[in-house]
């Protein structure tokens, strides 16, 4: 993704591998990208900027915290900021994607360290900063360790200690109550950062029903 005289340019392997990766036209793409411009007219989201999305739809809630994992599925290269196509490939799959295809993105939150799979720590570090920003009025540090270790062993198949991707997408996939209930709140997240005007592609309410994750 160039620029020319300061104005980001989307290039037509950008568009090319948006149309490929998300089955929407070429036309459509670039209305998209229109109007993510209109709101980061350098053609990429910052942590600044990240930052304040969030805070628009948790006025008063710590959002410092969990915004860093919501921000690490989007930014797949790992260079600090969410450029147009890295923005429109996890709102695709969040909003038309599988189930499996919801799943894999969501599993990254989780992956703290990106090693490919999830903690018992990195999953209490999940809890505790969601937990935080969605200020459950009942969430005390004993029943959010209850949450983790019943959602933990229920993923943890095999028993090592480890939940790997396809356990996480198992779990859910089966909805097992503790994790179905995580994922859910994670989503929940997704979608209201998501409405904040910087773009409407995905509907919780029928992801939800569609998909029965």
């Amino acid at each position: 993704m160039g620029c020319t005289q300061g104005k980001s340019v989307l290039s037509d392997e950008d568009i090319d591998f948006i149309a490929r990766n998300t089955a929407m036209k070429r036309e459509a793409v670039e209305v998209q990208y229109r109007t993510f411009l209109k709101q980061h007219p350098d053609g990429r989201i910052s942590r600044k900027s990240f930052h304040s999305m969030m805070k628009e739809c948790y006025p008063g809630a710590d959002t410092e915290k969990l915004e860093k994992h919501i921000f690490r599925m989007y930014d797949s290269n790992k260079d600090g900021h969410i450029d147009f196509r890295e923005f429109m490939i996890v709102l695709y799959i969040m909003s038309n994607g599988s189930p499996e295809e919801n799943l894999k993105q969501i599993f990254r939150v989780f992956d703290i360290n990106n090693d490919g799979t999830i903690t018992l720590k990195e999953l209490q570090k999940i809890v505790k900063d969601l937990f935080l920003l969605i200020n459950e009025s009942n969430a005390d540090k004993a029943s959010q360790e209850v949450l983790v270790k019943t959602a933990f062993n229920e993923m943890d198949e095999n028993h090592d200690g480890a939940i790997s991707q396809a356990e996480f997408i198992e779990a859910c996939m089966a909805q097992k109550k503790f994790s179905t209930m995580l994922t859910l709140k994670i989503i929940d997240v997704f979608i209201a950062e998501d409405i904040s005007n910087h773009s409407r592609v995905a509907s919780h309410p029928q992801m939800v029903e569609e998909h029965k994750i």
